[in-house]
């Protein structure tokens, strides 16, 4: 099935490679089940392709799966490069479905889609509105610098608008005439009373870049206005994310391997919960740790020709949130784990980058996660010098 948005379109073949179906259906409930029935009544013995597995191909992939059908995956990249073997250089919906029934019929390596825990599914929906989020509030936030550095530069060096502090202060005063007339005092108590930590030092940092421009600029009350509407938003997006939050930690939390996720350093909820979404909440769908580094794009692949040998490359296909995940964690266990900081120096002192050595950390740390799921035993931190060993 050539998956698209309104209408997919399917193919079937035979083990011969002969076409015996060729059909347009819209991405509804009732053209799917027609389809599923004629294409049973073809044959039982049936292999269906997608080349997308979520989003528009969430209910026709959901409808297989629920009748018991086996559904093969083959990405839309593979399939583009596969296009280049068959005759001809047109792009049509019914060429594009008999290559992906082809490859199927061919292909010995193809990943079948699992149904997947329903933990896991409610994890990738919240973690990506999260991203999303996230991704939303970085934007505002560059749109906020920009404005303040308009017409108030020094406030825009002074504060760190990525904290939630700066950025509530930023909803009260825009100008340095403004943040002049509040004062130290004044403008301490009113972001105390919001319960804003260092409260004293933020009031004296905007009240110095207050007094460091004593010119109004053109624009300045426009800016001003425009300043409070982004900070405002960006609040906005703050409260959303923390909401968010709460809401993965405690879905997370039900899942069955949570707590002995958790006690690797490096990984709270948010990032444990990314990697459940990314592997589907079952480890053991995969093969083995290496398995699951090669997914995560953490194993060397290599890259030989000819008298050329031992080269490795970083692999271009993998999952890049599983990466993330694995990659941040990596990194904060860094300064909490004494195991991870030995091993991440050691790397350092053996010529790699700081990028490099994390993520030769975070392959390591692959195999704890694995061995610590698979014997549901909690992580315990070793003596260094036995991890240096």
């Amino acid at each position: 099935m050539d998956i698209g948005k309104k209408h997919h379109h399917a193919v079937v073949i035979d083990a011969d490679g002969k076409r015996l179906l060729s059909r347009r259906v819209m991405n509804d409930e009732t053209e799917l089940l027609q389809l599923i029935g004629d294409v049973l009544e073809i044959s039982r013995d049936v292999l269906w392709a997608v080349d997308i597995n979520t989003g528009i191909a969430a209910l026709a992939t959901g409808l297989l799966l629920n009748h018991g059908q086996p559904v093969a995956y083959l990405t839309g990249r593979a399939i583009h490069q596969a296009s280049t073997t068959y005759r001809g250089e047109g792009k049509a919906d019914a060429r594009d479905a008999f290559i992906i029934a082809d490859q199927a019929r061919i292909r010995r390596d193809v990943s079948m889609l699992r149904p997947g825990d329903d933990i896991a599914f409610d994890l990738r929906l919240l973690t990506a509105l999260r991203l999303g989020v996230v991704h939303d509030r970085t934007r505002q936030i560059n749109r906020l610098r920009a404005q303040l550095l308009e017409y108030f530069p020094a406030l825009e060096r002074a504060l760190d608008l990525t904290k939630k502090g700066p950025v509530l202060l930023l909803t009260a005063c825009q100008t340095p005439a403004a943040i002049r007339r509040m004062g130290v005092s004044r403008l301490e108590t009113w972001l105390r009373n919001r319960e804003v930590s260092g409260a004293g030092a933020l009031a004296a940092r905007a009240v110095e870049a207050a007094l460091a421009q004593m010119t109004a600029l053109r624009g300045e009350e426009l800016g001003a206005e425009l300043v409070g509407c982004l900070a405002r938003s960006v609040t906005a997006h703050n409260d959303e994310a923390a909401e968010l939050d709460a809401r993965i930690e405690a879905r997370f939390c039900q899942h069955r391997d949570a707590e002995v996720i958790l006690t690797l350093p490096g990984m709270g909820p948010t990032l444990a919960a990314e990697l459940i979404a990314a592997t589907g909440g079952d480890l053991t769908a995969f093969a083995s740790p290496d398995r699951l580094a090669g997914f995560a794009g953490l194993a060397p692949v290599p890259w030989d020709s000819g008298k050329v040998s031992g080269n490795l490359r970083r692999p271009r296909r993998y999952h890049r949130g599983l990466q993330r995940a694995l990659f941040l964690s990596a990194q904060v266990s860094v300064f909490w784990c004494p195991v991870s900081k030995t091993y991440y120096d050691r790397k350092k002192k053996e010529g790699k980058g700081h990028k490099q050595a994390v993520l030769a950390l975070a392959r390591r740390r692959v195999n704890v996660l694995w061995a610590v799921i698979r014997d549901k035993t909690p992580f315990q931190c070793a003596v260094p010098g036995a991890a240096a060993t």
